[in-house]
């Protein structure tokens, strides 16, 4: 599938769950062609709504953390989630609704060929790399899936409520950032 054919398999899907209370489903935004590809779980109310991801109050920590490194929300940057349809009551997507939306996501990182992802939470992690995780226990190390590097940080929401790992999700975008450098072999 190309893309036009990707986002409206993903607007018309019934296959699980998650479609019944949507308002519509939620594919992912940014430059298809970016070396970044940020990763959440699912949309929330306010994505429900517009059909972008990350553009309530997350969203906007989101955009600063992405500024706080040199990066801006459609240029090199390009943000999906786990699942693509709202989770009842913003509750965490489960592990059968992030299986049955895989293949939506395998088909966005295999379109935008991102250098490095960048999973944002348990349930991003979950979908990236096919494994439970501790995000504490899993900062600061390289997972891969297939031949592309995978950071695992935590979610702005929760960074939302947690403000004192913050500085630990600064340490996470810096640790990326120095690896995609690496990788574009930059000093």
């Amino acid at each position: 599938m190309d893309w036009d054919e990707l986002e409206a398999d993903i607007r018309a899907c019934g296959a699980c769950r998650l479609c019944e209370k949507r308002r519509q489903a939620v594919p992912g935004v940014g430059d298809r062609g970016a070396e970044w590809m940020f990763v959440g779980e699912g949309p929330g109310s306010e994505e429900d709504q517009r059909g972008e991801p990350f553009v309530g109050a997350a969203g906007k920590l989101l955009d600063a953390m992405l500024a706080a490194i040199g990066l801006k929300r459609g240029e090199n940057v390009y943000i999906a989630n786990a699942v693509k349809c709202r989770p009842p009551h913003n509750r965490t997507p489960q592990a059968d609704e992030i299986a049955t939306c895989h293949p939506y996501l395998a088909r966005q990182i295999e379109l935008v060929r991102p250098r490095v992802l960048v999973a944002l939470g348990r349930p991003a992690a979950l979908a990236l790399l096919d494994a439970e995780i501790s995000i504490g226990a899993s900062r600061g190390r390289v997972f891969r899936r297939g031949d592309t590097p995978v950071v695992v940080t935590y979610h702005p929401a929760y960074l939302l409520r947690n403000q004192a790992d913050k500085a630990k999700a600064w340490e996470d975008l810096c640790f990326a950032r120095g690896l995609v450098q690496e990788l574009a072999g930059q000093p």
